[in-house]
């Protein structure tokens, strides 16, 4: 399983372009992360990737804006723990409803609180936590032992090390760094073999 997150940031192209091409690729879903997005702009984003994700049979996962996600009547929806927690009432309208952990006793707390999926890390070294030590695999390897919902891996992976992620009980991957600026986004999906 595929998670692509975007960060148009990291985008040195056009970002509506890509995520097109992303989708086409197939990965199991696309997050719309964008935090630094007003919520205007972020509404504005979620109706053009929406008709995207859909020409393209492709999942859209809003990221943390709970309200627009409801708004928009969007089925999957992710959120942190503090959110998790807060808004552990409205995950019942998400048909999916994943956490972001970062150790073992988030996962299994997240679980508790009706999470459908987790994603855990940064399992790797990577830009996007400059200066943070990553978590590493033996921490993946804990967190899927400690639940039985699914898990999902983040933070530098790559097509080199995808093995010995999906290794650990990982179910798949996020990729947000790779989505945003590969050569290729079409075969992005196909290049992560599980």
């Amino acid at each position: 399983m595929l998670i692509c997150i975007t960060n148009r940031k990291l985008c040195r192209d056009d970002f509506l372009n890509r995520i097109d091409q992303i989708a086409k690729g197939k990965p199991h879903a696309i997050m719309l992360r964008e935090k630094d997005s007003s919520t205007p702009e972020y509404k504005s984003l979620v109706k053009k990737i929406i008709e995207i994700c859909v020409k393209n049979q492709v999942s859209l996962i809003i990221n943390q804006n709970i309200e627009i996600a409801v708004e928009m009547n969007c089925s999957y929806i992710h959120l942190s723990m503090p959110d998790l927690r807060k808004y552990k009432k409205k995950i019942k309208l998400f048909s999916q409803t994943g956490a972001s952990v970062h150790s073992v006793s988030e996962a299994r707390e997240a679980q508790e609180l009706g999470a459908t999926y987790l994603i855990a890390g940064h399992i790797f070294p990577t830009a996007c936590k400059e200066g943070v030590p990553p978590r590493g695999l033996s921490f993946l390897r804990e967190v899927c032992d400690a639940v039985e919902i699914p898990v999902l891996a983040i933070g530098g992976i790559t097509k080199d090390n995808v093995k010995a992620v999906t290794r650990t009980g990982a179910k798949g991957i996020c990729v947000m760094s790779e989505a945003m600026t590969c050569l290729k986004p079409v075969e992005l999906a196909g290049s992560f073999r599980f």
